[in-house]
């Protein structure tokens, strides 16, 4: 993301209100569809002129973008790093399985689930996502891979196994409701002991 102005244009860790452009924008981009959507809609919503809104961003596009890779860091600092540090494959999964979990339940789902729309973004942009997604891939096929070595993985593929555990992890915020009979912290439990203990054998 880029303002008109030739300075770096504040990050979401550092500025409320961009996180708040974020999180209406990508309301709206899940309720009407990226290309359906205006950004005089968004300006609107966000409490901006549409001339104010473009002095946070170029475009649509760049939005898009902008709100897609604040996920990503996200995702990044919170699941995959310190994940990665963990040895043990087991409590690797672990980690990973609930650290994503409570992103999913806790976070903002629109944010969350605009990750779909990865396809709209320029070319240079979708290869940076996609190359993000893919190392994340790769450290959770890795560990199942060490667990299969060994010994603790049941008979299955770990390319099958860890689609599907994505699967069940990216459907969260799709179904997921706080006012919901189950919390937040009950809801990641669960699907720890669902996903994991379903690729383990014998242990969560």
């Amino acid at each position: 993301m880029k303002l008109k102005a030739t300075k770096k244009p504040p990050t979401a860790t550092e500025c409320d209100r961009t996180i708040d452009i974020y999180n209406k924008a990508a309301e709206i981009f899940q309720e009407q569809g990226f290309h359906a959507t205006s950004m005089s809609s968004i300006a609107s919503a966000v409490d901006l002129t549409k001339a104010g809104l473009y002095y946070y961003v170029e475009s649509k596009e760049d939005l898009l973008y902008a709100i897609i890779n604040f996920a990503m860091e996200r995702l990044e600092t919170l699941v995959i790093e310190p994940s990665r540090t963990i040895t043990d494959p087991h409590k690797r999964l672990l980690s990973i399985v609930t650290r994503h979990a409570q992103l999913l339940t806790e976070g903002n789902k629109a944010i969350t689930i605009l990750t779909d729309e990865v396809d709209a973004l320029k070319p240079k942009h979708r290869k940076q996502i996609l190359d993000r997604k893919r190392a994340y891939f790769e450290l959770v096929r890795g560990t199942l891979d060490a667990l299969r070595v060994d010994g603790r993985l049941r008979d299955v593929n770990t390319t099958v196994a860890a689609f599907s555990l994505f699967g069940a992890l990216l459907w969260l915020p799709r179904w997921f409701r706080g006012d919901g009979p189950l919390t937040s912290e009950q809801v990641v439990e669960q699907t720890v002991g669902v996903v994991v203990g379903g690729l383990l054998k014998g242990k969560k």
